[in-house]
């Protein structure tokens, strides 16, 4: 057995206030330092079979025959500390950070501190629908309502990330939808576009010398303007390095508009350009295709 002083506490002991006359003559002293590691000191059979030197299971056993109550497994475990509630505005707090901001489920866990599987937990309760994964999500490809998006956007020249917060969805589903309806997008907070259609900068595009000299040198077709941009690219055209630095670099247009002659979602087309180490222009102002489309240097 393991060296320990194992001497009774004079007093109140609960091994001792219990009585000893029940217990069985044999064995009598083991029975009764088990029930005072047990009761008294409340220690785990696992941790007693460790100080006495005996098999848990025996531990166990000789409670029994000492008619000592077990405790349910795991009782005298060390818990984890409780969460003392939930913020009363969580409902709002996940709105933002899933919808509007688009973070992952595991993103939000690390900023709340809270189980990624607490997050979807909280998530389905409050009505909130979660994202497909991938990069062709069905949440990008969502609808939104014409006249309303017109309004925000367009009219009342809110910012996506506003608009998004008014009609319950993420940033880029709103520029994606401005950019199938044909909505003059802004570009980093400048002034929107010249025409009022996207079929007009779609034409501008193709009537580009620059572009369509490009296009034809990489043998990309043309496709017709009008609808989303899944129905006239049902196969996105596969992006190269070369296409896309003759495209950005060479013709001066934005990722948004290698989308409209590609197919290819622009953040696919930026995740392409950091692949390559392809430099970007320096974020803000208008790209070189669209000053010449200002200064009427293009035909279409």
């Amino acid at each position: 057995m393991h060296a320990e002083n194992t001497a009774h506490p004079a007093g109140t002991c609960i091994c001792r206030t219990a009585g000893q006359d029940s217990l069985p003559q044999q064995d009598q002293s083991l029975l009764v330092r088990l029930r005072h590691l047990y009761l008294c000191e409340q220690l785990s059979t696992y941790r007693i079979g460790q100080i006495t030197a005996l098999d848990r299971q025996r531990v166990a056993r000789l409670l029994r025959k000492a008619n000592v109550p077990l405790r349910p497994k795991g009782a005298g475990a060390v818990q984890p500390p409780r969460r003392h509630g939930e913020p009363a505005n969580l409902p709002e707090i996940l709105a933002e950070l899933y919808v509007h901001r688009h973070l992952t489920i595991r993103q939000i866990g690390k900023l709340l501190g809270i189980p990624t599987a607490t997050v979807r937990n909280r998530l389905r309760r409050y009505g909130i629908t979660t994202r497909t994964q991938g990069a062709w999500e069905r949440e990008g490809r969502r609808v939104l309502p014409t006249d309303d998006l017109w309004n925000l956007y367009c009219r009342d020249r809110l910012s996506a990330d506003d608009v998004g917060r008014m009609l319950g969805a993420s940033p880029k589903v709103v520029l994606r939808n401005a950019h199938d309806l044909g909505f003059p997008v802004r570009t980093g907070g400048v002034a929107a576009w010249s025409g009022p259609d996207a079929i007009e900068l779609v034409n501008a595009l193709y009537a580009d010398e620059l572009v369509e000299a490009a296009l034809a040198r990489h043998k990309i077709p043309r496709v017709p303007a009008g609808g989303p941009i899944w129905q006239r690219f049902p196969r996105p055209v596969p992006l190269t390095r070369q296409l896309v630095e003759d495209l950005y670099w060479g013709c001066g247009v934005g990722l948004n508009h290698i989308e409209l002659l590609t197919g290819q979602p622009a953040q696919t087309v930026g995740r392409l350009m950091h692949r390559y180490g392809i430099t970007t222009r320096h974020p803000g102002g208008l790209s070189p295709f669209l000053r010449r489309w200002r200064t009427g240097s293009i035909s279409g």
